[in-house]
C-alpha cells in the first residue's frame, strides 16, 4: 500500500517565544498542516502521534497533555519517545497494517522554557563510567569531531563551510531563527568549545512545531494537496555505550539507510534531486552524507567546497538551512527535514527551490548523547 504526505505545518522557528505556550505552539502548526490537507480532524483522522522527549516537557506521559490542541480528544493518541522521522514510520505501519486510513504526526520544541538542558543531555550518559566525568555533555560532539575528521580525511575547514554555508542559505527560508551571513573564516575564528568544535559549528536550540498529515493511498489522493509518496523509511540505534559505538561512520545512519533504499528499491548514488541530512553540529553533515552512501569516504568535504551541496549543484543539500540556520528544534528536526523535502518535491518552497526535484532522502539523527536516526525516501508522481 502507498503511504502519502498530503499536509504540511510548520510554525516560524524562533530563540523564544514567551508570548506562545507549548500548547499554542502547536495548535498552530496543526491548524496549518489541516488547512493544507483540507481536512478536518475531528472526523477525517484515525490516529495521533505525537514526538515527544519527557524531560524536555518537564512532565511525564506526554500524550495526555496533547490531544485538545490537535484536534484528538477521545481518539488514538500515541507518543513516540524518539525523533520525529521515527514518529513518521510509526504512522506508515499503522497505515499499512490497517490501523487508521489518515495519521497526524506532531513534533515540537519550546527549548526557551527549558532551564537545564545540559543537566537533561548529561542525564542520557552511562551512569556508572561516563555521568560521573561531569563537564558539558557537548564534549562529545568534539571527541566524534575528532574521531570523523581522523578517520575520514575530512578537514576542520570543510566544517567551517557548511557551518557557513546552512546559515547563509537560511537567508531564503522565512522559518529560519538563526539566519546569517557568516563566512568559513569567521566560523574557524569563533571561539573553541571543545577541540576541533568551535562555537559556530554547533546549531542552537529553537522553538517550534511541525505537524504533518500522513494518508494511505485513495484518502491521499482526495485531499487538497498533492502526495509525496514515503517510498522507503528505516530507523537504527547503534550502542548505548560511548566505548562500543561506531565513532567515525555512524551505524544507525549506515542502518537506517540500507533499510530505506531497501523498501524504495534504490541505489543511493544519483538516486536523488536533493537532500535533506541532520546537521546539529557542522561535521555531523559531512558524517551522515558518506554514512548514507552519497559521498564516498573523505569526500563529503570536497563536495561541499566545490558547490555540489549548493541549491544548484549535484546533490542541494539542506537548501533549507537545516539545524544550523534554522535552529535545533529538538525532536522535531527529523520532521522538519521531511517538511523541508516534501515542499521542495511539491514546488513551494519559494526563493529555495531546487528546480525539478522528483526525490528526496531525509536523514535525522535524535542527537546527543544518542546513537539514533532514520532515513525517509520521499518521491512524488504516480
Amino acid at each position: 500500500m502507498k503511504v502519502g504526505i498530503v499536509g504540511v505545518g510548520i510554525t516560524p522557528f524562533r530563540p523564544t517565544t514567551p508570548e506562545f505556550s507549548w500548547k499554542e505552539l502547536m495548535y498552530d502548526g496543526a491548524q496549518r498542516a489541516y488547512a493544507d490537507a483540507g481536512i478536518d480532524p475531528r472526523t477525517d483522522v484515525g490516529s495521533f502521534i505525537t514526538c515527544a522527549e519527557d524531560y524536555y516537557e518537564g512532565f511525564g506521559i506526554f500524550d495526555e497533555f496533547t490531544p485538545d490542541q490537535l484536534g484528538a480528544v477521545l481518539r488514538p493518541m500515541h507518543t513516540v519517545g524518539g525523533d520525529g522521522v521515527q514518529g513518521l514510520a510509526n504512522a506508515v505501519m499503522q497505515i499499512r497494517s490497517g490501523l487508521a486510513d489518515v495519521v497526524v504526526v506532531e513534533s515540537h520544541s519550546k527549548a526557551s522554557d527549558i532551564l537545564t538542558f545540559n543537566g537533561i543531555v548529561a542525564h542520557g550518559l552511562d551512569p556508572i563510567w561516563n555521568k560521573p566525568l561531569g563537564g558539558h555533555p557537548n564534549y562529545l560532539a568534539g571527541l566524534e569531531m575528532d574521531a570523523f575528521l581522523h578517520g575520514s580525511g575530512n578537514t576542520v575547514k570543510d566544517c567551517a563551510h557548511i557551518a557557513a554555508a546552512n546559515r547563509q542559505a537560511a537567508l531564503l527560508n522565512p522559518t529560519a531563527a538563526y539566519p546569517s551571513r557568516v563566512t568559513p573564516d569567521q566560523v574557524a575564528a569563533s571561539a573553541a568549545l571543545w577541540a576541533p568544535l568551535r562555537t559556530l559549528d554547533a546549531s542552537i536550540p529553537a522553538d517550534g512545531c511541525v505537524v504533518l498529515v500522513v494518508a494511505g493511498e485513495q484518502p491521499a489522493r482526495a485531499m487538497a494537496s498533492e502526495p509525496v509518496w514515503i517510498q522507503g523509511i528505516g530507523w537504527a540505534s547503534d550502542s548505548p555505550s560511548l566505548e562500543t559505538r561506531e565513532w567515525v561512520v555512524p551505524a544507525y545512519a549506515r542502518l537506517a539507510a540500507e533499510m530505506a533504499y531497501r523498501m524504495a528499491k534504490v541505489r543511493p548514488s544519483g538516486a536523488f534531486d536533493l537532500a535533506e541530512v541532520d546537521d546539529k553540529f557542522s561535521y555531523k553533515q559531512l558524517q551522515h552524507l558518506e554514512a548514507i552512501g552519497l559521498a564516498r569516504k573523505g569526500q563529503a568535504g570536497k563536495m561541499a567546497r566545490r558547490g555540489d551541496l549548493d541549491a544548484g549543484g549535484r546533490l542541494p543539500t539542506n537548501v533549507s538551512g537545516g539545524s544550523l540556520g534554522c535552529g535545533n528544534v529538538l525532536d522535531a528536526s527529523g520532521l522538519h527535514r521531511v517538511a523541508e523535502a516534501v515542499m521542495q518535491l511539491r514546488g513551494e518552497a519559494g526563493r529555495r527551490q531546487v528546480d525539478g526535484a522528483k526525490r528526496a532522502v531525509v536523514q535525522s539523527w535524535r542527537g546527543l548523547p544518542a546513537a539514533t536516526g532514520a532515513v525517509a525516501v520521499l518521491g512524488v508522481g504516480k
